[in-house]
């Protein structure tokens, strides 16, 4: 039950949006136990990021939320996959972008909590 949100600075086409949520549902089983099948991705494009006062580079924030528990390992390789993914898609430097992890105990899906 991962979801992985984006707010990028750059617009994004419906070609760069359908490489991302591919590339995206590829690495997402670098955690264990998560799968393409399950994977939600939400994008917001065009958004006013500011990165060290400045806004003239284009800048990512990266939301990953996993339901379970955190894995340090697995987020690091993801981190490093993400970052090469937004970087080789969008043409965001590596260094203008943050990826945030939360591991969430409770999820709901399907109308009950799991």
């Amino acid at each position: 039950m991962p979801f992985i949100n984006s707010k990028v600075s750059v617009t994004l086409s419906k070609e760069q949006e359908q490489t991302l949520v591919s590339r995206l549902g590829q690495v997402i089983s670098l955690l264990p136990g998560k799968s393409e099948g399950w994977l939600m991705t939400g994008f917001e494009p065009e958004c006013h990021l500011y990165f060290r006062g400045d806004n003239s580079t284009p800048t990512a924030f990266i939301e990953v939320k996993v339901f379970g528990s955190e894995n340090k390992n697995a987020f690091s390789a993801l981190t490093s996959e993400i970052s090469k993914i937004f970087h080789e898609v969008l043409n965001i430097p590596t260094d203008h972008i943050y990826i945030k992890y939360e591991a969430v105990s409770h999820w709901g899906w399907n109308g009950s909590n799991l």
